[in-house]
């Protein structure tokens, strides 16, 4: 078992930049056993959508969306990942949410637990 905790939304203007933070805990084993991270969001009458994802530093996938304007990035010291955003648009506007592949399920897609995320509003 592990629990994600997402931070770092609020609102900013277009064009402006945000990063988000996700802190993992829980079981040493389930955590050892994290293979990728990965950020997905959710906006207002849509669904899920996958971001970005991290394998390692040199295997990381974007959406098309936000190719260039998104980095995704993990700590393993401290057990961490992040999206840093930039260049964002209105159409980012969404609940950002990290999940995490424990050997080769995800997490939170596989127990259907998704907390709260964190909002990110891009309005001027």
């Amino acid at each position: 078992q592990v629990q994600l905790v997402e931070s770092g939304g609020s609102l900013v203007q277009p064009g402006g930049s945000l990063r988000l933070s996700c802190a993992v805990s829980g079981s040493i084993n389930s955590i050892n056993r994290i293979t990728a991270m990965a950020w997905r969001r959710q906006a207002p009458g849509k669904e899920r959508e996958l971001v970005a994802t991290i394998f390692s530093e040199l295997r990381k996938i974007y959406a098309d969306s936000v190719k260039g304007r998104f980095t995704i990035s993990r700590d393993n010291s401290n057990n961490m990942a992040y999206l840093q955003m930039d260049t964002l648009k209105p159409d980012d506007t969404a609940v950002y949410y990290c999940d995490a592949r424990i050997g080769s399920a995800w997490y939170r897609t596989t127990t259907d637990s998704w907390g709260q995320g964190t909002q990110v509003t891009v309005s001027s």
